[in-house]
């Protein structure tokens, strides 16, 4: 559920399978050592076998059949034996054939340095994924108290009717029904977070009576460029990895005059003292830090506030 990536080796390739178990095919001859393992033409758009070459002839097929769900998507077959490598949902893959009498193979070395590759790629997405999705379930009652700080926050950013307003990092989007009041029923409204499972519960929550859901990089956000009036965040830019290539590309989404509002719904000194420590004054939200950071990315910090009961920062785009 938190897309965390697994690669399945040989025999190990029955966990992913439903049961764990072999199917019993009709038909069709197991293969043998000797018939070649090719690639199939979905390998090289996917994210682990893209690029790869041809395997080792010395590689043998599995010779057991195996049940794979009707959504894999097989990477690798050969005569008798269709599904050899498979890749379920966008994160779960399993390579069936193996180096002849247990030897090394480069095809094999390759594989793994690729899988290693996209592993530390995928790091930050999965340690957010990870750490959400257990709470997924119980975020909206656990944090419901907040609201109407949110409603109070979107409130500030004054939205023209019609226009485009994205809720980034909306978790199960507690703000998405105060921007589709904003931008009225013209508009259009967008939750985006990087946790499949947090719009789940969104959408468990009705959200989408309000607007779209989107899993998406922050980052990298697959949106057009100036077509965005309004972007709503709490709690997410200080914790991004490179805030300041967040902040380029929420300035690349959104049109001029186009409105960024930062919230939290606890002050800066607040925060820090619920965890045991002192305000750090390298903190990006401290103001004459983030300021720089949105001046640098093409924002005006329009409002400041870091009071005892809420953080907020509002920024128009120049």
């Amino acid at each position: 559920a938190a897309e965390v990536p697994v690669l399945a080796l040989g025999a190990g390739t029955r966990m992913l399978a439903p049961g764990g178990r072999p199917a019993v095919r009709t038909g069709a001859p197991a293969p043998d050592a000797g018939r070649a393992v090719e690639l199939t033409p979905a390998a090289g758009t996917d994210p682990l076998f893209a690029g790869a070459e041809r395997p080792s002839p010395g590689l043998r097929p599995a010779r057991d059949p195996l049940r794979l769900p009707a959504d894999a998507v097989v990477l690798a077959s050969c005569d008798g034996g269709p599904e050899q490598a498979f890749r379920i949902g966008g994160s779960a893959w399993g390579v069936r054939f193996l180096p002849q009498d247990g030897g090394a193979d480069p095809w094999g070395a390759a594989l793994l340095g690729r899988f290693a590759a996209l592993v530390a790629a995928r790091s930050e997405h999965t340690a957010a994924r990870a750490f959400f999705t257990r709470r997924a379930e119980a975020w909206e009652e656990r944090f419901a108290h907040q609201t109407p700080a949110y409603e109070a926050g979107v409130a500030r950013m004054r939205l023209a009717p019609g226009g485009v307003a994205v809720d980034l990092g909306c978790g199960t989007g507690r703000a998405m029904p105060a921007l589709r009041e904003q931008v009225g029923a013209g508009g259009r409204v967008l939750g985006i977070d990087v946790t499949p499972a947090m719009l789940a519960a969104a959408a468990r929550h009705g959200r989408t009576r309000h607007g779209a859901l989107l899993a998406a990089d922050c980052t990298r956000l697959p949106l057009p460029g100036a077509s965005v009036h309004g972007i709503f965040s709490a709690g997410l830019l200080e914790h991004l990895p490179n805030p300041y290539a967040a902040l380029r590309e929420w300035a690349r989404v959104s049109a001029r005059g186009g409105v960024l509002l930062l919230l939290h719904p606890s002050g800066r000194a607040e925060r820090a003292a619920r965890h045991g420590r002192p305000l750090d004054p390298a903190d990006l939200l401290a103001e004459e830090n983030l300021r720089p950071a949105l001046e640098s990315a093409g924002w005006h910090l329009d409002a400041y506030e870091d009071a005892a009961g809420h953080f907020l920062a509002r920024a128009l785009l120049a």
